[in-house]
């Protein structure tokens, strides 16, 4: 079965953007992976409206990417602070893989926002393919895409 051939009803990528695909949904993850906890401070740094920043956290503590810790300052009511999950942790590959393609395709002339830097000896990260097995970093013309197992013939 081809490419072509195959239904695009179970599609890891479309069933992933059905739950962070919406705009601002990612600039959320993105705040909350460099430590922005409060919707306060999520609303002023990213710019949005409370409707649609209550949309995006709601949705995404429902999701699992985000949970709502409560919190109460003296003399104020509860409120939440939202932080990532293991689940919301697992999509900074897919927030750096964009930063990279930002920086490169669509940078800002002075140079880039934020530089990622490994703690340990301060080279710069970057994300790669590369082979489970043999560790080695890999192009598109190294990688063959087949039809998986849960893969279904279109109809």
């Amino acid at each position: 079965m081809e490419f072509l051939e195959t239904s695009t009803d179970n599609c890891p990528i479309q069933r992933t953007l059905e739950l962070v695909g919406e705009k601002w949904t990612l600039l959320v993850v993105r705040d909350a992976a460099n430590g922005v906890r409060r919707f306060d401070d999520f609303r002023r740094h990213i710019g949005l409206s409370d409707a649609v920043l209550s949309d995006r956290l709601r949705k995404l503590t429902a999701a699992g990417i985000l949970r709502a810790v409560p919190y109460q300052e003296p003399g104020s009511r509860t409120r939440h602070e939202y932080r990532l999950t293991r689940k919301g942790w697992d999509l900074w590959p897919v927030l750096v893989a964009l930063k990279q393609w930002g920086d490169t395709h669509a940078p800002d002339p002075e140079g880039p926002v934020l530089d990622l830097r490994h703690a340990e000896c301060g080279a710069p990260v970057r994300v790669v393919v590369e082979c489970a097995a043999e560790r080695e970093a890999l192009n598109p013309t190294q990688v063959i895409a087949r039809p998986g197992l849960g893969a279904r013939r279109r109809v």
